[in-house]
């Protein structure tokens, strides 16, 4: 669960505390780039652009979910779920660095892809996993960590921890380190009965 529905819960969260620093970043890019800073107009609309696009990105990685979970199974899918968070981690903590903005929009939509890949296989795979007696319980972790997800998202945006001005960069980039924690452990779980059985025709792997 920290490394499925979890990125969901962090992303929707963490965005909050750096809202102002992002704002000033903006101006700050704009009036380098055209030597005139942008108007209060183009500012709202780049941080709603920054804001919105992690939902575009969420439809894109729960449209693609089924397919993929199909085509190289739950924790194959999983895994992969893990390439769109680090890209996005990367591209927003290296955002101020090389002066773009840009950079935030787009790490942001990955990271949308990645929460839309990992919340949906989370509950798929969780499920297909679980006992039958346990399958009610493990089905809520999804729930669950999502409410993890946000409460340490908040808790990682206090000021007294990543959220000040110096450190916004790598508040947004914090969703690395459930990604990597993944790439770490999952590959030593099982997979899916289901889909060992359904899909790939493994009586013996099923059971």
């Amino acid at each position: 669960g920290i490394t499925g529905a979890f990125q969901y819960g962090l992303q929707v969260s963490i965005i909050n505390s750096p809202a102002e620093y992002i704002k000033t970043f903006i101006c700050e890019t704009w009036l380098k780039r055209f030597g005139s800073p942008p108007s209060a107009e183009m500012i709202t609309l780049m941080w709603s652009f920054i804001v919105s696009i992690y939902s575009i990105g969420g439809l894109l990685g729960s449209s693609s979910a089924g397919y993929l979970s199909v085509r190289f199974g739950r924790k194959q899918a999983m895994l992969f779920s893990n390439i769109p968070a680090l890209l996005g981690a990367a591209l927003m903590g290296l955002s101020r660095l090389c002066g773009s903005f840009e950079m935030i929009i787009a790490g942001r939509l990955f990271s949308g892809v990645c929460g839309g890949l990992a919340l949906n296989i989370h509950i798929m795979y969780a499920g297909e996993c679980a006992p039958r007696k346990l399958r009610g319980l493990i089905a809520i972790t999804a729930s669950t960590s999502i409410a993890v997800g946000k409460f340490v998202g908040f808790a990682l945006g206090l000021r007294e921890v990543l959220g000040v001005e110096a450190l916004w960069p790598i508040l947004l980039a914090a969703n690395a380190l459930p990604a990597l924690v993944q790439l770490l452990t999952l590959p030593f779980f099982p997979d899916s009965p289901r889909y060992l059985l359904i899909d790939k025709k493994d009586k013996e792997g099923c059971i």
